[in-house]
């Protein structure tokens, strides 16, 4: 259903309307009325203003509709069905403009001269007291088509009326693009680089590896299908929305046209030493165009080389100049100087402009990127910097590579303040486009020890069959070369800013001060001389020398009770003491430094029934003291949100129904599912239950996931979050909603059931029908909420639903279960088992691959952030199998990567470099990683081993100046986990038993004590005798028969 933007159109009635009232005899020939006449619909690919003035006007392109504008009415000549879409915008006009909208309705047998007439008269009623008569403005450029265009061409050079062209106003009209354009721009050039990076380059390597034989006409065709459906290059935007500016163009072969008019030819793909490729892919978004160039080098020779680097340098300083205020000229000529100053002998073959503006048409004719364009740069334009040269000789033996031609194109937009490249994400760096397979060349590149630190190895992927080819291997391995130079200079910029101010991890936990009474005349009268507990004032009351002493139970660690073989029973309780091993500070403890405290205390009865249910009564009471108060604790560091604005009136709200969440709610009823609603500014989640809601604010989501279920159970939508919320009684960054799209237990009847069974094949298509239909559901929710985050107010936020890519997945373990650990386009993510994994990949700072050698299966991957104070992520025993393509991975997110024999202790690494930058970045940064260099000779193995240490033991402290980090390192957090579940049932102090052996242990060292040295060492050397196994040389002796 097709509906007009009213906002959109007011607002560009306005802009089309004053701007012809300040401009009109500069750049609108003095013209009192304008006529645009849209004609039929063609399969041609075209570009015609009438077009584009439908589309920015009217947000849809009207064929065979004739518009006349004048000061007070606005003609419409079109067929009933485009009357009637057109009929919402009378008001609109009136408000905007004061000037009314007049329909002339067409029948199809009518050939509409009755109308067209109707049109002058109603014209010339306006003009009545002129002279001379209005002045017809229109765009002489365009040729009637059709039937209807041609009546309205031959009527009006009858009617007598004086005609000036008014396309150079238009032009300039559609110059200044606005914000909803500049992203209809963006997204067009999104899915241009896109296409660029994940289809045009991967394929050409696929070919020239695999040395097969495609034409031209084949890679266009691919590359069309690619941006007609964007799931191929892994864009997610729709395709009905999208469309190709030109057919994409492929040339190499010493035949080349720089224009996009040219064509891609049928001949075979040339990549024989000293090979030109060009590639040009051109993407349409909401009709609005982007444009992307790229040229790749086979074996270049000094010539091409030299003149690559000039004509990208040529590029850049030509984009650098279009800032506003700046002439347009300004940027051809920067351009030419640049190849006059570097590489005089190539200005003839430089192309004779620097691109065009482009929008609605590829080529928007008064923006001319040339040296006598004198119009001024102004904010807000769109260019098409397209730079080449043409027709340049090299000398080759092969005589298609003879003649060569090189190109860069990129789409860039002006903004007030500084120039954006929106296509600048598909590398045009000369070590990302220049491939070389010559031996002279491979044998450089392989005597360079200071790249990887030893010879590097032949791989068996190799990128062309013949011998002594450079590998894939080789090629990562000098991108990551690149990559470490470039880290390492980042590392040195950020720590530059100041030393760490030391580990915060063990940042103190505070509390407010714990009162059980105000003064004595609260506690409760006694009534027994017995241990009491005051559930209203959360104490427990112990008599203690004839008094009843109370005790908050927060100060109480744990309580446990044992009976002895008399019957008498014992009831201990362990209260918290600074200074405990593994026990968390509170401020009280430093508040009163100098107080004796408490540690245990036992009492002895006789009464086994009442120990239990004191024992019970404490467990329960702290229980809930403890929930209540750390419940309290993390809603006090919640940051306070934004209030959900209802869509109420405005707009229906997005809903996707029946979805369970995850964080579940807390309470003990019977779960039930709820509606996720998309709001104006938020998510709202809610139950039937009126305490089960939970609002998600857009400016409060970092990443936003949809996974369909494949291989899962579950299809879901996850959001991570900038700042925590509380769902229920819980404080999270992420918050999951989900469907389950099978039932995970089914029911196995006795009997083996026939694989041709009719119900069993039922259930199974009903089970499909189901998982498509709830992936369908979720899919079109996206899509509507992606739409409404396209929309300018959310622009600033930059979100849009990420999709994981299974077939990047691997096997991992990165807490304590096994799980498919899955890469997205910004995150490494696990979203099906609890606790869920996003990894934000731009706070990556390097990734270390250890335990990765010959014969391990496994291998662990160490996730180093950009902030040294946050903890490494490990993710453990990941498949061997799967190396290969998580270096792949990392290496195309341009992320550094490292590895090593065995697990590094990165705690005291961490440490090291945060308390001493000065020296991390002297001794070359993150290179003492490097495997290769440090595998050079036995005693720098000896030497780096030291700060390694095995996966599964746990570093012990060197001296007792290290307790606080040994401490730190042994409590882990799994054990911190485990601790805050089992706090109140499990009790970490020393039980009855290992009391008693202590004791013995005790006594039996006092009697060592007592025993002469020649005993002990008896002793000992028995023992040592028993532990240890006989020498293979020994004799067995005989046992002896009894």
């Amino acid at each position: 259903m097709y509906a007009i933007n009213l906002e959109n159109f007011s607002k560009r009635l306005k802009a089309l309307y004053s701007h012809w009232n300040e401009n009109k005899a500069e750049l609108w020939a003095s013209s009192d009325v304008l006529a645009v006449a849209t004609p039929p619909p063609s399969e041609d690919l075209r570009y015609l203003k009438s077009s584009a003035l439908n589309i920015w006007l009217l947000g849809y392109e009207f064929p065979e509709t004739i518009m006349v504008f004048t000061k007070k009415q606005i003609h419409f000549l079109c067929s009933q069905k485009k009357a009637s879409l057109l009929d919402v915008v009378k008001k609109s006009a009136n408000e905007a403009v004061g000037v009314d909208v007049v329909m002339h309705v067409k029948a199809k047998t009518d050939d509409g001269t009755a109308l067209m007439d109707a049109i002058f008269r109603s014209i010339r009623a306006l003009y009545k007291g002129s002279e001379d008569g209005p002045l017809f403005g229109y765009i002489a450029r365009e040729a009637p088509e059709g039937k209807l265009l041609e009546t309205w061409a031959e009527k009006l050079k009858s009617a007598n009326f004086q005609l000036a062209d008014v396309t150079n106003g238009l032009s300039n009209l559609f110059a200044l693009k606005d914000k909803e354009e500049h992203m209809n721009v963006k997204k067009a050039a999104y899915l241009s680089y896109n296409v660029m990076n994940n289809i045009v380059v991967p394929r050409l390597e696929t070919v020239i590896d695999e040395e097969k034989k495609i034409t031209h006409a084949t890679l266009m065709d691919e590359t069309e299908k690619a941006i007609m459906n964007p799931q191929l290059a892994k864009v997610k935007l729709k395709p009905e929305n999208v469309d190709i500016c030109y057919p994409p163009i492929f040339q190499s072969g010493g035949e080349f046209d720089l224009r996009p008019s040219a064509a891609s030819n049928e001949e075979n793909l040339c990549y024989d030493s000293a090979s030109v490729i060009l590639c040009a892919v051109g993407a349409r978004y909401n009709s609005y165009c982007s444009n992307i160039a790229r040229t790749f080098l086979i074996d270049a020779t000094p010539l091409q080389s030299k003149a690559y680097e000039v004509l990208l340098k040529a590029q850049e300083a030509a984009i650098s100049m279009l800032k506003p205020g700046n002439r347009i000229s300004a940027a051809y000529q920067t351009a030419v100087l640049i190849v006059e100053k570097e590489a005089p002998d190539l200005v003839p073959n430089l192309t004779k402009s620097a691109g065009t503006g482009i929008g609605l048409e590829f080529r928007e004719s008064g923006l001319n990127l040339n040296a006598k364009n004198e119009c001024v740069v102004k904010a807000g334009m769109v260019f098409n910097v397209s730079l080449g040269f043409q027709n340049l000789q090299c000398d080759s033996k092969n005589p298609k590579n003879r003649n060569f031609s090189l190109l860069l194109a990129d789409t860039v937009i002006v903004g007030e303040k500084n120039t954006e490249v929106v296509t600048g994400k598909s590398s045009k760096a000369v070590k990302d486009v220049a491939y070389s397979f010559n031996e002279d060349d491979e044998e450089e590149k392989y005597v360079k020890p200071e790249i990887n630190g030893s010879d590097p190895f032949t791989s068996k992927t190799v990128l062309r069959s013949d011998n002594h080819e450079i590998s894939k291997e080789e090629l990562r391995r000098q991108h990551q070369a690149e990559l470490a130079r470039q880290k390492n200079e980042e590392t040195a910029r950020r720590l530059a800013g100041g030393p760490g101010t030391g580990d915060n991890r063990a940042a103190m936990k505070t509390s407010a001060d714990l009162v059980a009474y105000k003064n004595v005349n609260d506690l409760p009268p006694p009534r027994d001389f017995m241990i009491q507990i005051d559930q209203k004032n959360e104490a427990v009351l112990l008599p203690i020398y004839g008094s009843m002493v109370p005790f908050h139970v927060a100060t109480i660690r744990t309580v446990s009770s044992q009976q002895d073989t008399n019957r008498n029973c014992f009831i201990r309780i362990i209260f918290n003491v600074p200074g405990t091993p593994f026990s968390s500070h509170d401020s009280n403890s430093f508040k009163n430094q100098a107080a004796i405290y408490l540690k245990e205390v036992s009492f002895r009865s006789k009464d086994p029934r009442h120990i239990s249910e004191v024992v019970q009564q404490i467990k329960t009471l702290r229980r809930h003291v403890v929930a209540r108060e750390s419940e309290k604790a993390e809603r006090a560091t919640l940051v306070t949100q934004e209030k959900l604005q209802l869509a109420g009136n405005r707009f229906k709200p997005i809903r996707l129904p029946d979805l369970w969440i995850r964080p579940v709610f807390g309470g003990r009823g019977r779960k039930i599912p709820g509606t996720l609603e998309a709001h104006v500014n938020g998510f709202r989640y809610s139950t039937t239950r009126a305490d089960e809601r939970v609002d998600v604010m857009y400016g409060n989501i970092k990443h936003a996931f949809f996974q369909p279920a494949e291989k899962e159970m579950i299809t879901l939508l996850h959001f991570h979050l900038h700042n925590h919320i509380m769902v229920g009684n819980k404080k999270t960054k992420d918050v999951q909603f989900y469907v389950e799209v099978m039932d995970v237990v089914q029911t196995l009847g006795g009997a083996k059931r026939s694989a041709y069974d009719p119900d069993e094949i039922e259930e199974e298509q009903r089970e499909r029908d189901r998982k498509n239909k709830i992936n369908m559901d979720f899919q079109n929710f996206v899509n509507r909420v992606n739409d409404l985050w396209g929309q300018p107010q959310f622009t600033g936020l930059d979100l849009e639903f990420d999709q994981p890519l299974r077939e990047l997945g691997f096997h991992g373990v990165p807490y304590k279960a096994s799980a498919f650990i899955v890469p997205t386009s910004s995150c490494l993510v696990e979203l099906i088992e609890n606790p869920f994994l996003v990894v934000t990949l731009s706070e990556i700072e390097i990734v270390n691959l250890e335990r990765v050698g010959l014969g391990q299966k496994n291998f662990d991957m160490t996730i180093v952030f950009k902030d040294f104070k946050r903890d490494v992520l490990r993710i453990d025993s990941i498949p061997s199998t799967s190396l290969d393509g998580i270096k792949e991975w990392l290496d195309t997110t341009d992320i550094k990567y490292y590895e090593s024999r065995l697990n590094l202790n990165w705690r005291q690494i961490l440490k090291t470099i945060t308390d001493d930058p000065q020296s991390f970045i002297k001794d070359g940064g993150w290179e003492f990683l490097n495997l290769e260099a440090s595998d050079s000779d036995s005693e720098d193995e000896e030497e780096s081993d030291q700060g390694y240490e095995p996966s599964d033991v746990e570093p012990e402290s060197e001296s007792e100046d290290d307790d606080s980090d040994s401490a730190s390192l042994v409590e882990s957090e799994d054990e911190e986990e485990e601790d805050s579940e089992e706090e109140s049932e499990e009790e970490k102090g020393k039980t009855w038993e290992e009391l008693e052996r202590e004791a013995t242990n005790a006594d039996r060292e006092k009697r060592h004590e007592s025993d002469s040295e020649e005993d002990r060492r008896r002793k000992k050397m028995k023992a040592f005798g028993k532990s240890r196994a006989p020498p293979s040389s020994a004799i067995p002796k005989r046992s002896k028969l009894r």
